[in-house]
C-alpha cells in the first residue's frame, strides 16, 4: 500500500514564487499536486511580501528579493524558502534558523553557465572586442591587431576555486591557457592549475583575473586600490561572482590609468530591483569594459536545471521531511517507515530536549519505531516515526515540550 505523503490537503497548501522563476519549478509544484501556486514576475519590497506571505507555506525568490527579520516574524505558516539561484545571501539565515524555517538553494546548477560566459568575456576583451563593435556601429572602419592577443599560452588566475572557479579551470587549461588559482582553503587543482599562496603572488602574473567568491565580511571590497596595485599591468579584469567583491571606484581609475586594459563586470554593489529601470555605475562608457545586468547564471538551461532543483529539495521537505540542501535546518533524510505516522519537531538547540521529548512520549504510552536527531548551533531537529493509533497524542505531547519552536505532523 502506497504511504500517503502529507496529512495536510494539498490544496490548502500555499506556494509563491517571485521573480519569474522557472516554468519548470511550477510544473514539479503542480504534478505533486498542489494547485495553489502563484507566480510573480518581480521582486516584492518588504511591506508587500509582509502583507503577501502571512498565508504561504513554500517560498520561492532569486537574488532581488530581501527576506529580512520583519518578513520571517509575518510568516507564521512558511516552511520553507527555496533561493532559486547559487547564493542564499539575501535570506537571514539567523532569523529563519530561529523560526524553523528550511532554506534551500541550488549551488551547482549555473555553474556551466558561468564558466562558459568568463572564457567567452576573456576572449572578447583581449581581442578588444568591445571598442571594434562600438566603433563599427558609429560607422568606423577599425580593423587592427593592436592590442589583440590570443587566449592560448596567457594566464588566468582564478580567485575562488570553488563549484564555478574550478570549472573555469577547465575549460580555460582546453583553451590552451595556463592557469593558477587562490583560496583561502587549500583545494586539489584540476588539471595543471596551480595553487598560489597569496592574492598578490596571483595578480603580479595573471593576463586574466576572475572572481569566484562569494559576499561575506572577509570579502567586501577585497578588490580596492591596494590590491589593483599588485595586479600586472595591462591584465584584464573580471567579476561575475559578487558586487560587494570589488570598489568600483578604484576599478575605475585601474582602466583609466592603464593598469587594467579591460574588464568584464556583471555584479554590482547596488542593482535595479525590476528591468529596465534606471541603471549607473562608475564603469560606464570607458574603452574595452563590458558591463552585464546580473545574467551570468541566465541561461535557459540553467533556470530550467534549478528550477527542478530547488523545487525537488522543497517538496522533499514538505512532503517527507528530508531537509538536506538546507542552510538552516539540520541535514536528515531517511525513508518512510511502513505502518507509521510521522512527526516533525524543530527545537531551540539546549540540552535536556530530546530527554524531555522521550519522557513526554513515554508517559503516554506512545512507542517510538524511529528517531533521528540533528542539530545545528542554534537548532534541533527531529524525525520521529511513531504508532499511527496514537500518532495524534503524540503530536500534541510534542507541542508542549520545552524549547519548541515548530511541530508538524508529516503523515
Amino acid at each position: 500500500m502506497e504511504q500517503k505523503l502529507t496529512s495536510y490537503p494539498k490544496e490548502k497548501i500555499n506556494i509563491l514564487l517571485l521573480e519569474n522563476i522557472s516554468d519548470a519549478a511550477v510544473a514539479e509544484f503542480t504534478h505533486a499536486g498542489y494547485a495553489n501556486t502563484r507566480r510573480l514576475s518581480g521582486a516584492l519590497g518588504e511591506e508587500q511580501l509582509i502583507s503577501e506571505i502571512k498565508d504561504v507555506h513554500l517560498l520561492g525568490i532569486r537574488s532581488k528579493t530581501q527576506i529580512t527579520a520583519k518578513v520571517l516574524a509575518a510568516a507564521k505558516k512558511l516552511q520553507a524558502i527555496g533561493c532559486f539561484c547559487i547564493g542564499t545571501n539575501q535570506v537571514d539565515l539567523k532569523n529563519a534558523k530561529e523560526h524553523g524555517i528550511a532554506v534551500f538553494n541550488a549551488p551547482y546548477s549555473n555553474t556551466r553557465s558561468v564558466a562558459e560566459l568568463v572564457i567567452g568575456l576573456s576572449i572578447m576583451l583581449i581581442r578588444r572586442i568591445p571598442d571594434k563593435n562600438k566603433a563599427a556601429h558609429e560607422g568606423v572602419w577599425k580593423k587592427e591587431a593592436a592590442g589583440s592577443y590570443e587566449l592560448r599560452g596567457k594566464t588566468l588566475g582564478i580567485v575562488g576555486y570553488g563549484n564555478i572557479g574550478s570549472q573555469v579551470s577547465v575549460l580555460a587549461e582546453s583553451m590552451g591557457m595556463n592557469v593558477m588559482y587562490y583560496d583561502v582553503e587549500t583545494k586539489l587543482p584540476l588539471g595543471n592549475a596551480v595553487q598560489q599562496k597569496t592574492l598578490k603572488d596571483l595578480f603580479s602574473q595573471a593576463d586574466i583575473i576572475s572572481l569566484h567568491v562569494p559576499s561575506t565580511r572577509t570579502t567586501s571590497n577585497m578588490i580596492n586600490a591596494e590590491t589593483l596595485k599588485d595586479v600586472k599591468k595591462g591584465a584584464i579584469f573580471i567579476n561575475y561572482a559578487r558586487g560587494e567583491v570589488v570598489d568600483l571606484d578604484a576599478l575605475k581609475d585601474a582602466l583609466v590609468s592603464g593598469q587594467l586594459s579591460g574588464a568584464a563586470i556583471d555584479v554590482f554593489p547596488v542593482e535595479p530591483e525590476k528591468n529596465g529601470a534606471a541603471f549607473s555605475t562608475p564603469l560606464q562608457n570607458l574603452p574595452n569594459v563590458i558591463l552585464t545586468p546580473h545574467i551570468g547564471g541566465s541561461t535557459e538551461e540553467a533556470q530550467h536545471n534549478i528550477g527542478l532543483d530547488v523545487s525537488s529539495k522543497m517538496l522533499n521537505y514538505l512532503e517527507k521531511g528530508a531537509s538536506f540542501g538546507s542552510h538552516t535546518v539540520p541535514a536528515i533524510s531517511i525513508p518512510a517507515v511502513e505502518n507509521t505516522h510521522r512527526i516533525l519537531h524543530i527545537h531551540q538547540n539546549v540540552p535536556g530536549v530530546l530527554s524531555e521529548i522521550n519522557t513526554a512520549l513515554s508517559a503516554k504510552k506512545i512507542n517510538i519505531l524511529g528517531q533521528y536527531l540533528k542539530t545545528n548551533e542554534q537548532i534541533g531537529y527531529v524525525v520521529l516515526d511513531v504508532d499511527t493509533q496514537l500518532s495524534q497524542e503524540a503530536f500534541a505531547a510534542l507541542k508542549e515540550v520545552k524549547h519548541t519552536i515548530k511541530t508538524r505532523l508529516l503523515y
